[in-house]
């Protein structure tokens, strides 16, 4: 079953991470955009380590495209005044929507690395909107008709997500825990959610339930990756802590083509997408992370963007 037309949809990619990759971004931006999505979301490494290059990606997304974009942050060793810092310049860059997350230390760093000042997500989306209302207390909006005159208005709020983890956190001792920290993010002005990578529908839903019982309101967005290798499924299951999906396993490991194996991938996500809208969510987030044209096939797949958009361009996956 398709998705209905007009299904918000949206693109999570990380930066740059070889020269095949940084050659081809500009028209990566440019094919992602040209669909349409509700906004573009870039990543933010360990710790902070690719701080400037995802700065460069947010600000070519706001100068090249129309695209609304989600700069995500991390506040894992940093000092109040280095996550200040790097708020700072995402809201002077033009940025109004962040995902706030926690985050994780280098795989490198020593096991006595200091964790920082900000021991949460929660306590880093308090950050930003404190931050956001210090340096725009309110704003000027023009009189029509008087050139000169301004009238005082409420300032521009900012978007805050932050993560969601249907199946659990990996560090999470029970999913109480999950819902009580999902409703602390709430509490410090969080008014997204988005998942982690999952592989069944019902996980979703019953999460959903269990976090709307539990008193959490805010839309909870379903994030999707679509995995076409074996490898890119255990580098999967890696990051998320998900447990094997057995079907997909094995239909990854039996087929012998990459164009099979990447046409098994297109065709899980997709039906996972429309069975997600079907029953109720807000919309689709997709992981891009190096295969760009994949997650716009599994858009085309669902019914939500047109083939052409598929056989415009002869950029390829680079990942």
């Amino acid at each position: 079953m398709p998705c209905p037309r007009g299904t918000p949809f949206s693109f999570e990619l990380y930066p740059p991470r070889n020269e095949a990759a940084a050659k081809a971004l500009p028209e990566t931006l440019q094919r992602l955009a040209a669909v349409g999505p509700d906004f573009m979301a870039v990543t933010y490494g360990a710790g902070g380590s690719s701080h400037a290059s995802s700065l460069n990606v947010v600000k070519q997304i706001l100068s090249d495209t129309t695209v609304p974009v989600m700069a995500h942050l991390t506040c894992i060793g940093s000092s109040h005044e280095e996550a200040g810092r790097m708020i700072r310049e995402f809201l002077a860059a033009g940025v109004t929507r962040f995902l706030a997350v926690r985050g994780d230390l280098p795989a490198d760093s020593p096991p006595d690395a200091p964790l920082g000042d900000l021991h949460s997500a929660a306590e880093l989306v308090q950050l930003i909107h404190r931050i956001q209302a210090e340096r725009e207390p309110y704003r000027e909006i023009p009189v029509p008709g008087l050139p000169r005159a301004r009238a005082v208005g409420r300032r521009e709020k900012v978007t805050i997500a932050v993560g969601a983890f249907p199946n659990g956190h990996p560090s999470s001792r029970s999913t109480t825990q999950d819902i009580d920290t999902l409703l602390a993010k709430q509490a410090s002005g969080a008014n997204l959610a988005i998942t982690q990578m999952f592989f069944h529908a019902e996980d979703y839903f019953a999460f959903v339930d269990r976090a709307r019982s539990a008193g959490v309101t805010f839309p909870i967005l379903p994030g999707i990756m679509p995995a076409t290798t074996p490898g890119v499924l255990r580098r999967m299951l890696e990051l998320s802590g998900e447990d094997l999906p057995a079907e997909l396993g094995i239909q990854l490991e039996v087929e012998p083509t990459d164009e099979g194996r990447r046409e098994i991938g297109i065709d899980y996500a997709a039906r996972l997408a429309s069975r997600l809208v079907a029953g109720g969510a807000p919309g689709i987030h997709l992981y891009t992370y190096g295969r760009p044209q994949t997650a716009l096939a599994v858009l085309e797949r669902c019914g939500l963007i047109d083939q052409q958009h598929l056989t415009t361009s002869n950029q390829k996956d680079y990942a």
